[in-house]
């Protein structure tokens, strides 16, 4: 199994088995299989169900069939007008013969002969010649061996170039009964028992060549089980780790509280003062806040954040609030600093452009545009006065967590759609390492419960389920293609009237996730780029010639991005053409019109967030849904964001549709496809995790499983969470 004189286990890199090697095995880090373990865990996404031995006279058209019979005659012949070569065979059994043909295979002429006997599987189809078995899969029959490509459940698995199906199941067939020797069940067998699952060899083998379709879904129900306890127990033991920490106590300050809200030109909702509260009580507790604030776009999450910061600011403490990009981390700071204007607070802006201290002096022009009176002074005397503790509230982008950045006194971090910020980078923020600052992350992803449990089960939730009153919905519209020029009148319209217009086309997914030099992900982002430019020109050129079009892609550098963003922010631009680039949270009051091309591509809760982009103001926005497919599925789906009250049912209906992946992205949380796939099992997720707690309860360090607790650390490396 192994070439030389390795010692094998389940992280053996994949180069090193025998019958990989160099070649295949760079094949296989297309698919993201780069050890042992990443091999094994490559199942099957589908069966074929080749287990009945279908009599030649008995066939079906267009249906699949297995059939065994003895080879009459095999020749290859060219078919010169199409290039194409054709190796035709005549399968005979004790019903009758039927002609087979495949093609661009020549080789089986040297691998069929007369006189087998074969098992064929596929589809028979119908020409002038009469029926015939097209392309079907072969497997020489052996009373001996038993099959692994015919007359049986076929494993169907994901595949790249050079690398078949085929290929996984004789791998799997030649190596299996030699590794299930080697390999050790690593669940409780306390889990096992209780929760009636296949141990691990078996399961392994079942998964890969199932006796039958109830033993694959055993073993489907162990792994999927087995991977969602691994990760229940990896985020319970985060929380363990965060609540052992020690964290500032942050009193209520009531009455400074009251005074805020009374000073906003608006009225809180019921939902963002019960969320308010939740973040408040947290900070009083000894060890730190772990929470997430989930929101629809435009429900007001940074008013909550901004109570949070000056309760805690009024108790001595500093506030960090880090944004992903500087565009976002500017429009926090000017929110802040209008909002926070009568309460004396001292406001930096760190990124990697722009340092800037506001003063207290916040000035309003004729027509009602706000000036900041900023003074712009050097990064090092940003730092000197955060370490000083003479900033209560630097507001920047990643460059906060650079080893240069020292706060005085930090008691609370506010990150905003970064959900994963690990106890190491809250400690890099610290000066005192024994305390740990309270964490809130911010969120317009809805967030189904299923994945609250799971993914984010080390965070508490806050959830936002309340738009402010006077806000207008969105309205949305599907328009089919002969519908798209009144469409484009209508924009014309918006556009005379000094509003703004996105228009968002489909991103092409690469294929291959964790390989970003792959050529073929390079390809992707080409056609993504060629995409958008194609529409850009049409709408510039043809549509709208006589409005300022630009364009925005994944291509990009991120300077140029957000130098695009910030000239349609100004309202130098009128229609901004893009990929789902488009930041998140991004106010752009102008901004009354969502085009979305070829909708039906986007997932439901993508979409949402994309509409979100409009209706920031009080102008009437709209949102119309292009696409050119009449199907009734895609129909219905869309017709869901029409009758949709929020976004957590849109998050919901995509996590039916499409499922977990679509919403946050497998291979960013370094879970395999089918634990993903459960996760829209709510009676699974709660199971799992109530053994994770029972687990945990008995023995919080795991010791008593070493093999459980390394699975749960390697987990913990996938992820990234420091």
């Amino acid at each position: 199994m192994l070439k030389g004189k390795y010692f094998m286990n389940l992280q053996t890199p994949i180069a090193n088995l025998s019958g990989v090697g160099p070649f295949v095995a760079k094949k296989l880090t297309r698919l993201g299989i780069k050890t042992l373990e990443d091999l094994l865990y490559h199942f099957p996404f589908r069966y074929e169900d080749f287990s009945k031995i279908t009599p030649i006279d008995k066939i079906t058209l267009n249906c699949n069939v297995c059939v065994k019979g003895k080879i009459l005659e095999i020749k290859g012949t060219r078919t010169w007008q199409k290039k194409m070569h054709l190796t035709t065979a005549v399968i005979e059994d004790k019903t009758g013969a039927i002609k087979v043909v495949w093609f661009n295979q020549p080789f089986l002429l040297k691998t069929i002969q007369s006189g087998q006997e074969l098992y064929l599987a596929g589809k028979a189809r119908m020409n002038k010649d009469g029926v015939f078995l097209s392309n079907p899969v072969y497997e020489i029959a052996d009373e001996i061996n038993p099959t692994k490509h015919t007359a049986r459940l076929v494993p169907v698995y994901e595949e790249t170039i050079g690398l078949t199906s085929r290929w996984f199941r004789n791998f799997f067939a030649k190596n299996l009964p030699f590794l299930s020797e080697h390999l050790v069940e690593f669940l409780p067998s306390q889990i096992i028992q209780q929760y009636n699952l296949l141990p691990f060899k078996e399961a392994l083998w079942q998964i890969h060549f199932p006796q039958s379709l109830q033993m694959a879904q055993k073993a489907q129900n162990r792994f999927a089980f087995e991977e969602l306890l691994i990760t229940e127990l990896f985020v319970l033991k985060e929380r363990l780790k965060i609540n052992q920490q020690k964290a500032p106590v942050i009193d209520l300050k009531l009455e400074e509280i009251k005074k805020f809200v009374q000073s906003l030109p608006f009225r809180l909702t019921d939902s963002q003062k019960k969320c308010a509260w939740q973040i408040l009580k947290d900070m009083q507790k000894p060890h730190p806040m772990n929470r997430l604030l989930e929101g629809d776009v435009g429900s007001g999450k940074t008013v909550v954040a901004l109570i949070a910061i000056l309760n805690c600011i009024k108790n001595g403490y500093q506030v960090a609030l880090m944004a992903p990009t500087e565009i976002l981390a500017n429009q926090h700071f000017k929110t802040a600093a209008v909002l926070l204007k009568k309460f004396k607070v001292r406001i930096a802006l760190l990124t990697g452009k722009k340092d800037l201290l506001i003063s207290q002096k916040i000035s309003y022009e004729k027509d009602g545009k706000m000036l900041l009176e900023t003074i712009e002074i050097s990064r090092s005397k940003i730092l000197e006065k955060t370490k000083k503790g003479e900033i209560d509230l630097l507001v920047g982008t990643h460059t906060l967590i650079q080893d240069k950045v020292k706060f005085q006194n930090l008691g609370l971090v506010i990150v905003d759609e970064q959900h994963r910020f690990g106890v190491q980078q809250r400690a890099k923020l610290n000066q005192k390492s024994d305390i740990l600052a309270h964490f809130l992350s911010m969120t317009a992803t809805p967030i189904p419960r299923t994945l609250a449990l799971t993914v984010y089960g080390d965070l508490d939730l806050s959830v936002l389920d309340q738009m402010p009153s006077g806000r207008k919905p969105v309205i949305t519209k599907i328009i089919p293609p002969q519908k798209r020029e009144e469409a484009y009148q209508f924009i014309t319209k918006q556009i005379e009237q000094g509003n703004q217009a996105f228009v968002i086309c489909p991103r092409i997914e690469p294929n291959s996730p964790e390989n970003t030099e792959s050529l073929l992900e390079r390809k992707n982002i080409w056609a993504e780029v060629k995409a958008v430019k194609a529409e850009y020109e049409k709408l510039a050129q043809e549509v709208f010639p006589r409005f300022k079009v630009a364009m925005m892609h994944g291509k990009m550098k991120a300077n140029e991005k957000e130098k695009i963003m910030r000239q349609f922010q100004n309202g130098k631009i009128d229609i901004l053409v893009s990929t789902s680039v488009v930041e998140v949270g991004i106010d752009i009051p102008k901004a009354t019109v969502m085009i979305i091309e070829d909708a039906d591509r986007f997932g439901l809760a993508q979409i949402h967030q994309f509409r979100g982009r409009v209706g920031r103001s009080d102008l009437q926005s709209y949102c119309f849904l292009f696409t050119n497919s009449a199907g009734k599925k895609t129909r219905e789906r869309l017709s869901a964001l029409l009758q949709a009250k929020n976004g957590f049912e849109l998050a919901q209906k995509d996590l039916e549709i499409r499922g977990p992946g679509s919403l946050l992205g497998a291979k960013q949380w370094g879970l395999p496809d089918l634990a993903m796939s459960y996760l829209n099992n709510l009676q699974l997720i709660e199971t799992v995790r109530e053994a994770a707690k029972n687990l945990l309860t008995n023995d919080p360090y795991l010791r008593d499983f070493a093999l459980l607790n390394k699975k749960i650390n390697n987990l913990g490396q996938k992820i990234h969470l420091e």
